[in-house]
């Protein structure tokens, strides 16, 4: 008999969003891989359940050598739950390596539904929700989330993403020039805990509201790209565009030629465009 493999949501905030479940695979489980075991006791006691099973920890640092030790553990029979600081593990936190271990030795895996920053800020956004992708937290380096960015600036369904608070400002700034300072956003701080709020706006307005600092954890809801089609493109568009591609790493040549494309335009146009920027850029006094 192999075990089970558990992955149980847990609450992003108000304790009170915790799973009916939850409470009795903490005290069944045999072994119990947590992210930190000091928060594991904190949701332990308000949850007022008394683990029986092993508890060991199971964060980013040691995921690689310990999923193995856990694999080990279900294929001789155990149950094994895995819980994160908050919401469902693997989506942005550890899991996936012990998920994949436990299909490819044919053990069972199941799941404890529970609460989920995505869904949670997607659902108060007020954007489109019929269609979503997770993008997880941008590259911190600027030129890489750029890159990151530009490669989902055409993507028509609404993008989700997490980010640490110190970074807010510069990944909001970087969105309003990669996608538009006129795309419309939600940032959604502190969900379900006391000092929850949902500031909505575009991308232009809230790379300014973030500049002057904001505080805790943070779940970002994007506008996806408006339907593709003939537009008209103002100069200084085209040449914001080409910058943006140059700055990701694009030689001017295939800058311009991506940009013609993807606005319908001769690149020549475009070209004529950004030299024109250029002679201006001189020029001013």
């Amino acid at each position: 008999m192999t075990g089970v493999l558990v992955l149980a949501g847990t609450p992003i905030g108000d304790i009170a969003d915790a799973p009916p479940r939850l409470a009795a695979e903490l005290a069944a489980a045999e072994v119990i891989a947590a992210e930190d075991t000091r928060r594991l006791r904190r949701l332990t006691q308000a949850l007022d359940v008394t683990p029986t099973g092993r508890i060991v920890s199971y964060f980013e640092g040691n995921e690689a050598a310990r999923t193995p030790e856990l694999a080990d553990a279900l294929a001789g029979g155990a149950r094994v739950l895995l819980v994160t600081d908050a919401g469902m593990p693997s989506v942005s936190d550890p899991g996936y390596r012990l998920v994949a271990a436990a299909v490819e030795r044919g053990i069972k895996v199941t799941a404890v539904p529970g609460p989920s920053a995505v869904l949670t800020a997607l659902a108060v956004s007020g954007l489109p929700v019929d269609r979503f992708c997770f993008e997880g937290f941008p590259p911190r380096k600027a030129g890489e989330r750029r890159s990151r960015l530009r490669e989902v600036a055409d993507e028509r369904r609404t993008l989700v993403y997490f980010e640490a608070p110190h970074r807010l400002d510069d990944t909001l700034a970087a969105m309003a020039e990669v996608f538009g300072a006129d795309r419309r956003a939600a940032v959604c701080r502190e969900l379900t805990k006391t000092y929850e709020e949902v500031k909505r706006g575009t991308l232009g307005e809230l790379a300014a509201w973030a500049a002057e600092g904001v505080r805790g954890e943070i779940t970002i809801v994007v506008e996806g790209a408006p339907e593709s089609g003939p537009q008209e493109l103002a100069p200084e568009e085209l040449v914001r565009r080409v910058r943006v591609r140059e700055e990701a790493g694009e030689r001017r040549k295939e800058a311009i030629a991506a940009v013609a494309a993807e606005a319908g335009l001769p690149k020549r146009e475009v070209f004529d465009a950004v030299v024109a920027a250029k002679n201006a850029e001189k020029s001013a006094p």
